[in-house]
């Protein structure tokens, strides 16, 4: 079994991460540094953090493909109990990689008109937060736009330029790559430049 230590400090950094999480969702666009850790497997350091702060053992968490491997089930199952499934519809939080592909994104849950709370926060490990199609950010936490350039899947691109469900539902969008962290919340309209 290959456990992997959590936060080096676990209180103080889970807090930090917490609070660096929300700057990151309540300022669009805004890139964050997480704490430096060892990621699980395939998985990065920021996606660990993201995971280790806001995943317990009533969150459930669907994985691709390419990064659900025995070490980061086992290592996610000892440090939050998460619950892990491989059915898209039943999931509060998911971690994709840059294969992420249309339908299972249109399968994950964006909430309803009562609770659009109980939609999926994805998380998605990209490999640059930097290098990609230029994006235009406007809505509530930006002051008038922000420009992003990630390295995104094109179902996520496509999803986030027609935003196919009326708001409040939605999908929510964390994209990790390294320690760093750029959020894009349902409340985010996005173009390209």
């Amino acid at each position: 079994m290959s456990l992997v230590a959590s936060f080096q400090h676990p209180v103080a950094d889970a807090q930090f991460s917490f609070r660096r999480i929300l700057k990151a969702l309540s300022e669009p666009g805004t890139c964050v540094k997480l704490p430096a850790m060892a990621g699980f497997g395939a998985l990065g350091s920021a996606s660990a953090c993201v995971l280790l702060t806001l995943i317990d053992q009533d969150t459930p968490l669907w994985i691709s493909r390419s990064l659900n491997d025995d070490i980061l089930r086992k290592n996610l199952r000892f440090h939050t109990g998460a619950l892990l499934t491989d059915d898209p519809s039943t999931v509060s939080f998911a971690l994709a990689d840059p294969a992420l592909d249309n339908a299972t994104l249109m399968a994950f849950p964006c909430g309803d008109e009562m609770s659009p709370e109980l939609s999926t926060s994805v998380i998605v490990q990209l490999d640059g937060l930097s290098g990609g199609t230029p994006l235009r950010l406007t809505g509530p936490g930006i002051e008038s736009e922000r420009v992003i350039t990630p390295k995104l899947p094109e179902a996520v691109r496509n999803y986030l330029l027609s935003r196919p469900h009326r708001f409040p539902l939605g999908l929510d969008f964390m994209f990790t790559c390294g320690d760093e962290l750029i959020a894009l919340p349902r409340t985010t309209r996005v173009e390209v430049c």
